[in-house]
């Protein structure tokens, strides 16, 4: 099972200094900030995904790339521009999320075609019109909206177009062919579709909003018609505690950054481990946290003592990391600094849990030795991705741990036969 990362540009500094909380002046951020895999000592990911949208925009506006950065990127290839080892596969798609509510999707197969190439793409997806719906069979009797069969053809008429430039042009570049659909029948209509075009490498989209049991359901009206050599991927799609059922239907690989953005984006599951998650420690900057701001403003709190809070937080987080302050004592300057920021809910049980824990001492990721527990404060971009970071190499340790190639294996035989 191979796991691909999609990129947004996510970096870190390594001269990054948390004690002062600033870069360094002679930072060039292409130049010296890192990628997860070159920061980590545990894989972080099998490949990476890089989108069309994101790099040069769609209908929406601009990509997440700069002028310089989209020059760099078709000027290098994509595995100079990532300084990707051998070892770390590429894929490319055209991020059919950002123009999901437009008629068809904005890039033509030739274009698409012409961004795998000139940027050096190991594979790339044919382009795919995104389904806004999905119904379980037995719960809704009526037809799909028109609009939704469209959007099933249209992605089929692209792959086709996609298909055919590719072998026009003998490309090296690997066709993954894109399969929509609104339930198990109509997506298993699709990769049948597409494996009568020859496709033998297959992305399901469109599976973001669905259940683990839907997604299941459709994976075994799939796995009817498969053939044997058909390898699927999912688009966007984690769910660790299924992945072994996956496998055995014919998924061989997926992408997303539901790991990654957990560090900032979840309420409690911030810092994870192979056993459990823990709730990383919310120190807000007195400069950056609206709220604080505005308190200030109005004259409810003093910018002043708001500053001298902040520093002795995290001074006793740091001192505590050391064994120079107890646990109470932390917990204490760390709910005195929350009553000051004037947080809606307290999180005094879980900090509790995490601080107990001290999870990021036995932690091998290459970053949590090095940070200590500045890995688990929830506090700024470069905390923030760096533990986004450590949560790749746990969902890599946790993939490679599943017993699921033997099994994978046999129901690969067993279809063969």
């Amino acid at each position: 099972m191979r796991f691909y990362f999609p990129d947004s540009q996510d970096l870190i500094s390594p001269t990054y200094d948390f004690v002062h909380d600033e870069y360094s002046p002679l930072r060039v951020r292409q130049r010296d900030d890192r990628y997860a895999h070159e920061v980590l000592s545990l894989p972080a990911y099998d490949g990476i995904l890089v989108s069309k949208a994101v790099v040069d925009g769609s209908v929406r506006g601009v990509g997440k790339y700069s002028m310089p950065q989209r020059q760099r990127l078709y000027r290098m290839g994509v595995r100079d521009f990532f300084r990707l080892p051998e070892d770390v596969a590429t894929l490319g798609d055209c991020g059919s999320f950002s123009y999901i509510n437009e008629p068809a999707p904005p890039y033509s197969a030739e274009e698409v075609i012409d961004f795998y190439e000139s940027c050096g793409f190991d594979a790339g997806v044919s382009p795919d019109h995104v389904i806004l719906g999905y119904q379980r069979p037995g719960l809704v009797d009526t037809d799909p909206p028109d609009e939704w069969r469209e959007r099933r053809l249209t992605s089929l008429r692209y792959a086709e177009a996609f298909l055919e430039v590719a072998h026009r042009r003998d490309t090296d570049v690997e066709p993954v062919g894109a399969a929509q659909g609104w339930d198990p029948k109509s997506y298993s209509d699709s990769v049948r579709e597409l494996q009568d075009m020859g496709y033998k490498r297959i992305a399901l989209g469109g599976m973001v909003p669905l259940k683990t049991p839907d997604i299941l359901d459709c994976l075994i009206e799939i796995d009817s018609i498969r053939d044997a050599q058909t390898e699927l991927h999912l688009l966007g799609i984690t769910r660790v505690a299924s992945i072994e059922d996956f496998s055995t239907l014919g998924v061989t690989s997926f992408d997303s950054t539901s790991a990654f953005r957990q560090s900032f984006m979840d309420d409690r599951d911030n810092y994870h481990t192979i056993t459990e998650d823990f709730t990383a420690i919310r120190i807000p900057q007195v400069d950056g946290n609206l709220t604080l701001k505005r308190a200030i403003l109005s004259g409810r709190v003093s910018q002043g003592d708001a500053v001298r809070l902040e520093r002795k937080v995290l001074e006793a987080l740091r001192d505590y990391d050391a064994d120079k302050c107890s646990l109470e004592e932390t917990l204490s300057a760390v709910l005195d600094y929350e009553t000051t920021v004037g947080v809606k809910k307290s999180y005094e049980n879980e900090y509790r849990r995490t601080l107990t824990a001290r999870p990021w001492r036995s932690c091998q990721c290459g970053l949590c030795e090095k940070h200590g527990i500045d890995i688990a404060i929830f506090r700024g971009t470069e905390r923030n991705k760096r533990r986004g970071f450590h949560n790749l190499s746990i969902l890599s340790n946790k993939i490679a741990d599943l017993p699921f190639k033997r099994l994978a294996t046999e129901r690969r035989h067993e279809k063969a036969l």
